[in-house]
């Protein structure tokens, strides 16, 4: 029975927001901090909160720390001790694992995102701007009243148009694959797989290897709480655009490569299913829009790419212990939305998202090691996740056809990454808990 009184809202529900804002906090001495956290902590809401009230509610928000903001908070040596060694070494320290070189290093980061006192992040997601400006306002002065937490940076969140659906500045529709929880009560469509255990998401309950093992302590910090790998990419929406241009002749070109590269068309239809023309209603149907495997309907890629985003990230049923790597993603786009006929106007824009895990080395650094990264994925020896992959100009995307394949060299880098960190998720009596420990420092 999950405990969806205590875990964060963030983990299982999704909100009807439309905007939202992240904001980055350092602490300068444990008082201040948990003098903040106490004031903010009623705010978040737990998933049974939200699923109660969602329809009437105009904000959400979550709180999160790294692991020097838990030691920030007064947190002991001892339990800071039990947590894991990525955690604890921070996403910055995994650089270079991660694939986080060239443009995308650390050194290059925004925001403060690669500093060593970055302590915590608080998320709202909004229904509007009017209520994200309500609580920015409400925040500031939050911050002003506690002296000696600092805002390092913020982030303000925008959907971008048309709004009937999410997607990302590319243009693809998002939203489309996410794994469901056992007990959620949440039933699988067709294609998603069948339910998980929530030890895979949520620490102190059984996951696919059995009883939950090896959890931070003491238990009140650990029990529903979760780990976040937070990442701000930039989507080099000209440079796309332009390449897209450039290796299709039409239109319709075109959009078949953009498609080949996500192995879904733009507006969610998977090339599996819809391999030589777009079909936005099948897109649309979450009945239909996930049910198709790789091994026994395209074992070769004709239709989707083996080196395509998609295939990459969730390989189905062509790759071992899948259930241990699943993920949840949560987030938004982030800056203007650029007009189809506009060029480049070097305004920075993206997704700033976080992957969910109960294990950030099997399953978010697994999957950008191997998965994203690796070049040698599927034996395709010089290829990176097209999309997301770390590119410097020298890789390739090779296109499976009959009689003879299309193969693209010098892929450019269409995303950048300008930011991350790992937080710790706790749940709502964790969160408690920390705000009210004893100054010992």
């Amino acid at each position: 029975m999950l405990e969806n009184e205590d875990i964060q809202h963030i983990l299982l529900a999704r909100t009807p927001a439309l905007t939202g804002r992240y904001e980055f906090l350092s602490f300068r001495n444990a008082a201040c901090g948990r003098a903040w956290l106490s004031a903010i902590c009623e705010k978040a809401q737990s998933v049974a909160e939200v699923m109660a009230s969602v329809e009437k509610d105009k904000r959400w928000v979550t709180l999160a720390f790294t692991w020097n903001g838990l030691r920030a908070l007064g947190v002991d040596e001892g339990s800071l001790a039990t947590f894991p060694e990525e955690f604890k070494q921070g996403m910055v320290a995994r650089a270079e694992m991660l694939g986080d070189t060239g443009r995308n290093h650390p050194d290059n980061w925004v925001g403060g995102l690669a500093r060593s006192d970055l302590h915590a992040i608080a998320i709202l997601f909004a229904r509007d701007a009017t209520e994200r400006s309500r609580c920015q306002v409400e925040h500031a002065n939050l911050v002003a009243r506690c002296e000696g937490v600092e805002v390092l940076s913020t982030l303000d969140l925008e959907a971008t148009p048309p709004f009937d659906y999410a997607h990302d500045h590319f243009g693809y529709r998002d939203r489309l694959s996410q794994p469901v929880i056992e007990g959620t009560g949440e039933v699988p469509t067709p294609g998603t797989g069948a339910p998980l255990k929530p030890g895979e998401f949520i620490l102190g309950y059984p996951d696919e290897d059995g009883p939950p093992a090896n959890l931070p302590q003491p238990e009140i910090l650990s029990r529903n709480g979760s780990y976040m790998a937070y990442r701000r990419l930039e989507e080099h929406v000209g440079k796309f655009r332009d390449f897209l241009r450039e290796h299709g002749k039409t239109p319709a070109e075109q959009e078949l490569i953009a498609a080949k590269l996500m192995g879904r068309w733009r507006s969610g239809a998977p090339l599996v299913l819809a391999p030589d023309k777009d079909d936005p209603a099948l897109g649309a149907d979450p009945h239909r829009n996930n049910d198709f495997n790789y091994k026994q309907m395209d074992p070769h890629g004709y239709a989707v790419p083996l080196g395509s985003h998609i295939r990459r990230m969730n390989p189905r049923d062509t790759a071992h212990n899948m259930n241990r790597r699943r993920m949840i993603r949560r987030g938004a786009t982030y800056g203007p939305h650029l007009p189809e006929d506009a060029p480049e106007d070097g305004v920075e824009r993206g997704i700033a998202a976080f992957v969910i895990c109960a294990s950030l080395i099997r399953q978010f650094e697994f999957a950008q090691n191997v998965w994203t990264n690796d070049r040698n994925f599927h034996e395709l020896g010089n290829e990176r996740d097209p999309i997301i992959g770390t590119h410097d100009g020298t890789l390739e995307f090779k296109i499976p056809k009959r009689p003879i394949r299309k193969k693209i060299t010098g892929l450019p880098a269409f995303t950048t990454v300008k930011g991350g960190a790992y937080f710790f998720l706790p749940g709502i009596k964790a969160l408690r808990h920390l705000a009210t420990l004893n100054d010992v420092r």
